[in-house]
């Protein structure tokens, strides 16, 4: 038994975000987290009590299997499954910090269901030319910029836009992560979760990346290309970082006039997202795709497939023939 039963919610709530600031979680998802704990604790109703206590006077030892699950019920009523699954997972993780703090006996959310978790749909580039656009207006150097880099941008698009890497996975690569001999020429990726995977590259991206090391020693030297260094630098030689290379994207669309195109939401995933349908587009399948783009279920990779054949019933329809069946009358 816990040697705690008189500490309230609301201040364990806290504790908890305390213990996940360290983590270094972004302001938005700190928030989503006390959110989703104070909303479900003020649906607890206690002993049958009608008035819900405020986190808080609500005592911990109230938090029954039993008592969670009506609190869940009445959170689920009016939303939807992705956000009833979210919150789930929050209380979750709140009550294996509890365990491990000694502050409750056990976890009461395996007894409270969950709804199924929908897969995210795909958010490619919009535009049947799109991809071409953006690399040809990113390989011209313009200007009006500062200190124009189109080698590195255009090395950066062709990862994404030819290998699907992630941002972390682009953030992560060394200048020895592309190896192979010629013809054979590979991405070695630290992928999701550690899992590594190889992604191929073809002559056109190795031609990109060998101008762009070449650049690199320009601008740098030669000890800049170390096997053992960075393979994506900034303006400064360092390492690029994570908002670094947001902003170079970003810039790139702004550069070629595409923002409009781009899914709300997906700026640099875009680019990933386009690798993977145009992979479907052209025949691939759910397993190719999968081990392409290191997803550690078959159900994310065939979400790709489903858009694809929902394009292609789209076109279909659009077909003039069938939409002058469609006015005959007895069809």
């Amino acid at each position: 038994m816990h040697d705690k039963p008189d500490e309230v919610v609301g201040a364990l709530i806290e504790e908890f975000l305390t213990a996940r600031a360290t983590r270094k979680p972004s302001p938005h998802t700190l928030a989503a987290y006390r959110r989703d704990l104070t909303t479900v604790a003020k649906l607890v109703e206690v002993d049958g009590d009608a008035t819900p206590l405020p986190p808080a006077r609500l005592p911990v030892s109230a938090l029954s299997p039993r008592v969670m699950r009506a609190a869940f019920a009445r959170f689920a009523a009016p939303r939807a499954a992705a956000s009833v699954h979210r919150a789930w997972s929050t209380w979750n993780n709140f009550f294996t910090f509890l365990v491990a703090e000694g502050v409750v006996p056990g976890n009461p959310m395996p007894a409270v269901g969950r709804p199924r978790a929908p897969l995210p749909r795909p958010k490619p580039l919009r535009g049947e030319e799109t991809p071409e656009e953006l690399l040809a207006a990113v390989a011209r150097a313009q200007g009006r910029q500062r200190d124009p880099w189109p080698e590195r941008d255009l090395a950066v698009l062709a990862l994404a836009l030819c290998a699907g890497l992630r941002l972390s996975e682009l953030l992560a690569l060394r200048v020895s992560s592309v190896a192979g001999r010629d013809g054979e020429r590979r991405v070695d990726v630290a992928g999701k979760g550690g899992r590594p995977r190889t992604v191929p590259v073809e002559a056109g991206v190795d031609r990109v990346l060998a101008g762009y090391l070449e650049s690199r020693r320009l601008r740098f030297g030669r000890r800049s290309v170390r096997p053992d260094g960075p393979l994506l630098v900034d303006r400064a030689g360092e390492p690029l970082r994570r908002g670094g290379l947001q902003y170079l994207v970003e810039s790139c669309y702004r550069r070629a006039g595409v923002g409009d195109r781009v899914p709300r939401g997906a700026r640099l995933h875009a680019l990933r997202h386009t690798f993977a349908t145009r992979l479907a587009e052209d025949g691939a399948g759910a397993a190719e795709i999968m081990r392409l783009l290191g997803h550690a279920s078959l159900a994310s990779s065939q979400t790709y497939i489903e858009v694809t054949a929902g394009q292609q019933r789209a076109a279909v329809a659009a077909n003039r023939t069938n939409r002058a069946l469609s006015g005959l009358s007895g069809v």
